[in-house]
C-alpha cells in the first residue's frame, strides 16, 4: 500500500519534471541565434506503477524525466554534408577561373593580346612604304617587345595564382588538422560526460558544426555506433564508438586523429610550374593523398584542379626497351601521348613514373621518324626492375581533366612557339640592311642572360628534339623576347631578301608574308593569331559558366536541405513560446495539486487527529 502522502510524490515529480522543461525551453530560446544550436527537447515518460493491492489494480506514480534530448536528423546531416563539398568546389573554381579571366581581359579598362597584337602588325605594315626607316624599324621592333611582354606578364600572373593555390592549399591542410584535433578531443569529452548517462548535447552541436566545416573542404562520411557491454550484448554503456573518414580514409578514430602534411615537390611536373609545389600525405605513414580524383570534392579538390589541371593532356607512354647510358639507363617510350614539340609541357628534368613507381631522370629527345622518346635516368635499373616496367604505361604527373594553370600556361606556350617559328623562318629567309643572314627574331632568354635562338631546328629536324638542345621547346609565355640583336640595332630587323636589297626594292616580300601570320596563317587550334585570345576565352567562359550555374544549383540545393534541417533541430520563437505556455500551465496545475494535496493532508492530521 503507498504512503499517506503518496499524492504529494505525484505532485512533486510533475513540478520537477515540468521545470526541466520549462528550463530546456528556457536554453532552446536563450540560443535560439546560436550558430550550430540544436534544439533540446526534455523527454518524460510516466514513472512506474505501484502495486497497491487494490482491486482497481496499480496506481500510477507521477513522472519522470528521462533526458534532455538534442531533436536531430542525422539523414540531414548527410546530405548538407555531401552537397556542402559541392558548393566548396565549385565557389572555389569560380573564384579562380574570373582571377584566370581578368588575365584574358582587352577592353577599355586594360590593353590585352588583341590590341597589343593589331598595334605590333599595324606598325609592320608602315614598313612596306619604306622598309629602310629606322624610325619605323623601332617603332615594330618596340610593339613587337609589348607582344613578348604581355605573355612574360601572363605566365607571371598565371604563376602567382598558382602560388596563391599552392598557399591556401596548405592552410586548408592546417585546417583540416585543426579540425580532426578538436573532434578527437570532444569525443573524450563527449565519452566522459554520456558514460554517466548525461547526454553531452552542446559538446555534440559544437563537433557537428566542425563536421559541417569540414565537410566544405573534402567529403566526409561519420560513422558513429553505440558501444555495448562485451557481455551483455543489449546493455548499452552509455560510449559511443566515432570514426570521421575523409576520402575514404580515417581522419578520427574516437579520441585519436591522423594528420595529414604538405611536402614540396623536388622537382617541376609542368615545364611552367612554380617551384615548391605542396604534394600531400598522411603523417607517419608518407601514404599520398588525392584530393583531385574524380571521386572527391570539396574545396581542396578545386584548389588541385586550378593548380595542376592540364585538361587530362599530360605526357604518357610506354616502355619499348631499356638501354645502357651515361649516368644511367636509357629508357625509350613508344605510343606517346605529346608528338609535337609545341604541345610539350614535361620539365627537361623531373621525375617519371613506371609501373607505379617514380624515377628521376636528368634529359630526355623525341626522335618524329619513329615517334619515340628517349628518357635519360639517373640509375641503372636491375634485371628485374627491366623485366616489370617493359610494356607497362609510364606518365609525368597526373592526368587531371581540369582546365588549371598548367592547361593555360600550354596553350600559351604552344601558340607562342609556332608564332614564334612561323616568324623566325621568314626571318632567316632574307638579309639585314647591311647584308648579313637574317636570324631569329623571337627568342628565349636563359637565366643568365644569353638566348636560346632555336638554331637546331630545321624543317628536316621538324618535331625531333633533344631537352637539352636549342629547340623551340625551350620558349615559353615566361622567357620569350625580341632578340638583344635587333634591339640594338634596328638594322638587323630583316625585311628585306638578298636580291631585293641589291635591287632597292620599295615592296619588301618578307613583310607582306609576316603581315599573312596576322590571320591568314593557320597556327593555333585552326586558327590564326588574331583568333588565339578567343580561343582561351571561349575555355575560360565555359568553365566560369559551369561553375556559376552549379554554385547556384547547389547553394540552393543547400538552402533547402539547411531549411529543412532547420524545421526538424533549429529552435523556433513562436514553438517555443507555446511550449513554455504550455509547460507553465502544468507548472502551475502540479502546485495547485500540491495546495490541494496539502489542505486535505492538514485536515486529515489537524482534524481527524491520525
Amino acid at each position: 500500500m503507498p504512503s499517506t502522502f503518496f499524492g504529494l510524490t505525484i505532485s512533486s515529480s510533475a513540478l520537477t519534471s515540468f521545470q526541466a522543461a520549462t528550463n530546456t525551453v528556457a536554453n532552446n530560446i536563450s540560443n535560439v541565434n546560436t550558430k550550430g544550436y540544436t534544439r533540446q527537447q526534455a523527454i518524460r515518460v510516466a514513472a512506474e506503477a505501484l502495486r497497491v493491492n487494490q482491486k482497481y489494480g496499480m496506481a500510477g506514480s507521477g513522472v519522470d524525466t528521462t533526458e534532455i534530448k538534442q531533436i536531430r536528423d542525422f539523414y540531414y546531416d548527410v546530405k548538407y554534408w555531401e552537397n556542402n563539398a559541392k558548393v566548396g568546389l565549385y565557389d572555389t573554381k569560380l573564384y579562380y577561373m574570373q582571377q584566370i579571366e581578368d588575365y584574358l581581359i582587352d577592353d577599355d579598362t586594360a590593353k590585352g593580346f588583341s590590341t597589343i597584337l593589331d598595334e605590333m602588325f599595324n606598325a609592320l605594315n608602315t614598313l612596306n612604304s619604306n622598309p629602310n626607316d629606322l624610325d619605323k624599324r623601332q617603332q615594330f621592333i618596340s610593339k613587337s617587345q609589348s607582344f613578348a611582354t604581355f605573355f612574360n606578364s601572363l605566365s607571371t600572373g598565371l604563376g602567382k595564382i598558382q602560388e596563391d593555390c599552392n598557399k591556401e592549399i596548405a592552410t586548408q591542410v592546417e585546417n583540416i588538422n585543426s579540425i580532426s584535433q578538436k573532434i578527437a578531443l570532444l569525443n573524450k569529452q563527449i565519452n566522459v560526460i554520456e558514460l554517466q548517462g548525461t547526454n553531452a548535447n552542446e559538446l555534440r552541436d559544437q563537433r557537428a558544426l566542425l563536421v559541417d566545416e569540414l565537410s566544405e573542404l573534402v567529403p566526409v562520411e561519420v560513422i558513429e555506433t553505440k558501444v555495448t557491454n562485451s557481455n551483455y550484448p543489449d546493455m548499452y554503456t552509455g560510449a559511443t564508438d566515432y570514426v570521421l573518414k575523409i576520402d575514404g580514409k580515417t581522419l578520427v578514430n574516437n579520441f585519436e586523429y591522423n594528420t595529414l602534411k604538405c611536402v614540396a615537390r623536388d622537382e617541376k611536373v609542368n615545364q611552367s610550374d612554380v617551384e615548391g609545389l605542396y604534394d600531400i600525405c598522411w603523417e607517419g605513414s608518407n601514404i599520398p593523398f588525392n584530393p583531385a580524383s574524380k571521386a572527391s570534392d570539396g574545396r581542396l579538390r578545386a584548389l588541385f584542379e586550378i593548380r595542376d589541371g592540364n585538361n587530362a593532356e599530360g605526357f604518357s607512354g610506354s616502355v619499348q626497351e631499356v638501354t645502357a647510358g651515361t649516368g644511367g639507363d636509357v629508357v625509350t617510350l613508344k605510343n606517346p601521348s605529346i608528338t609535337d614539340i609545341n604541345y610539350m609541357t614535361m620539365p627537361s628534368e623531373g621525375i617519371i613514373t613506371m609501373n607505379n613507381k617514380d624515377y628521376k631522370y636528368t634529359g630526355f629527345s623525341y626522335d618524329e621518324a619513329t615517334q619515340t622518346y628517349k628518357f635519360q635516368l639517373d640509375q641503372t635499373l636491375s634485371v628485374e626492375e627491366k623485366n616489370r616496367i617493359m610494356g607497362k604505361k609510364v606518365a609525368i604527373g597526373q592526368n587531371i581533366d581540369a582546365m588549371g594553370i598548367p592547361y593555360y600556361q600550354a596553350q600559351a606556350n604552344a601558340f607562342l612557339r609556332e608564332f614564334a617559328k612561323q616568324f623566325n623562318e621568314i626571318q632567316k629567309k632574307g638579309v639585314t640592311l647591311d647584308g648579313t643572314a637574317g636570324d631569329s627574331f623571337f627568342v628565349a632568354e636563359k637565366p643568365d642572360g644569353s638566348e636560346w635562338n632555336f638554331g637546331d631546328y630545321t624543317a628536316t629536324t621538324g618535331n625531333s628534339m633533344s631537352s637539352s638542345g636549342n629547340y623551340y621547346y625551350m620558349l615559353t609565355g615566361a622567357n620569350v623576347v625580341v632578340t638583344d640583336n635587333v634591339v640594338r640595332t634596328p638594322q638587323n630587323l630583316v625585311t628585306l631578301t638578298a636580291d631585293e636589297l641589291a635591287n632597292g626594292t620599295d615592296n619588301p616580300s618578307l613583310v607582306n608574308e609576316m603581315a599573312l601570320l596576322y590571320k591568314d596563317v593557320k597556327m593555333f587550334r585552326g586558327a590564326g593569331a588574331n583568333e588565339f585570345l578567343q580561343c582561351l576565352i571561349s575555355d575560360n567562359s565555359v568553365d566560369t559558366e559551369k561553375a556559376s550555374l552549379f554554385l547556384k544549383n547547389y547553394s540552393n540545393i543547400s538552402e533547402t536541405i539547411v531549411q529543412k534541417r532547420m524545421s526538424i533541430s533549429g529552435v523556433d520563437e513562436d514553438e517555443e513560446a507555446l511550449d513554455m505556455l504550455k509547460f507553465q500551465n502544468a507548472y502551475n496545475l502540479a502546485s495547485k495539486m500540491i495546495q490541494t494535496m496539502s489542505e486535505m493532508y492538514d485536515r486529515l492530521i489537524l482534524e481527524t487527529g491520525v
